[in-house]
């Protein structure tokens, strides 16, 4: 078991300056998974908590709050994790969901898929409000309505006092979405997770989110959501490639190292055990300054895109298209 304890003692932690959850490893799991499957994802899960991630995060649209707290339920049960406690968990609201009335309804689901009595952070997933009804995907651009962003926060409030959610934060805000959010807050979001990694760096948000005191979280810190087909710009960076050759490390070490060093917390999907192992072994070595120049050079591409929720038939009835937007140079 010594292995697994050094592994875990090795992902730094990063207090959340909003609410009262427990420190943030610098590295989580992601579990979005499509084709959902169950089972793969509770035994990637096990093995991840075996090499020691103890941060995880899912969401109520990915189908896997189930399998992930199965995972963890049975961790507790044999040994590997003392407690629940042991684990940072974070879900979202899905956008169907993002009506002053039913999001703490959808928390308790989520509560209740994942047999927790609370999640360490809760996220609106996206600044996109859907008519409620089953999730559809892609959506109807017809079903997109406006947000009530004070209601929505309010009510996310709501679910922290409640004590739910010890943090409740965002994913996919811009800048201009975030001074929405602020300016009717009593608590602030504590993190905003959005698309971030080498190919996109995302330094307006950052700035502002550090002065914000708003934590900063990187979905596809390997570039990984471009389900198209059309390559992957992270993994096949010539730039990367040539510094991980360089300091004997993988490319998908070099882009978690980079993402660390900037103060940004890594969601990283694999349900590969060497590859999880691989990808907590960043903390013990740096960049170089010439290797970091070289990546602050690197062309951006946005890959995830608001209009991927949408299907590409109808027309927006009730919103404006402009408003959705969450590409910011």
């Amino acid at each position: 078991m010594a292995s697994t304890a050094t592994a875990a003692a090795a992902a730094p932690e990063v207090t959340l300056k909003s609410g009262n959850a427990r420190p943030m490893p610098a590295v989580g799991m992601g579990t979005a998974s499509f084709p959902l499957d169950p089972e793969a994802t509770k035994g990637a899960v096990l093995a991840a908590i075996e090499v020691g991630y103890r941060h995880f995060d899912t969401a109520f649209m990915y189908g896997t709050e189930t399998p992930l707290g199965e995972a963890v339920a049975e961790a507790v049960r044999s040994g590997l994790l003392v407690s629940r406690e042991e684990v940072f968990v974070t879900s979202k609201v899905w956008c169907t969901h993002n009506h002053p009335d039913l999001v703490l309804p959808s928390l308790r689901e989520t509560l209740k898929n994942l047999q927790m009595e609370h999640v360490d952070l809760y996220l609106i997933h996206w600044p996109v409000a859907l008519k409620p009804g089953p999730i559809a995907f892609p959506a109807k651009k017809e079903d997109a309505v406006p947000l009530d962003v004070e209601g929505v926060w309010r009510a996310m409030e709501e679910c922290h006092r409640l004590g739910l959610a010890k943090a409740i934060g965002v994913s996919n805000f811009t800048t201009k979405h975030l001074d929405k959010v602020l300016a009717v807050a009593t608590i602030p979001p504590a993190v905003n997770q959005v698309e971030l990694n080498p190919v996109w760096q995302q330094r307006t948000l950052r700035d502002y989110c550090a002065e914000k005191g708003i934590h900063v979280a990187a979905y596809s810190p390997l570039g990984g959501q471009n389900w198209d087909g059309t390559g992957n710009a992270v993994m096949a960076s010539e730039v990367l490639a040539g510094i991980a050759k360089a300091r004997g490390k993988t490319v998908a070490q070099v882009a978690l190292r980079w993402i660390y060093e900037q103060g940004v917390t890594s969601i990283v999907k694999s349900y590969n055990k060497e590859r999880l192992e691989q990808n907590l072994q960043i903390f013990d070595w740096e960049l170089t300054d010439e290797d970091r120049l070289q990546i602050s050079q690197i062309p951006q591409k946005k890959i995830v895109k608001v209009s991927g929720l949408f299907s590409q038939e109808g027309e927006f009835t009730s919103v404006d298209p402009a408003d959705l937007d969450i590409v910011e140079e």
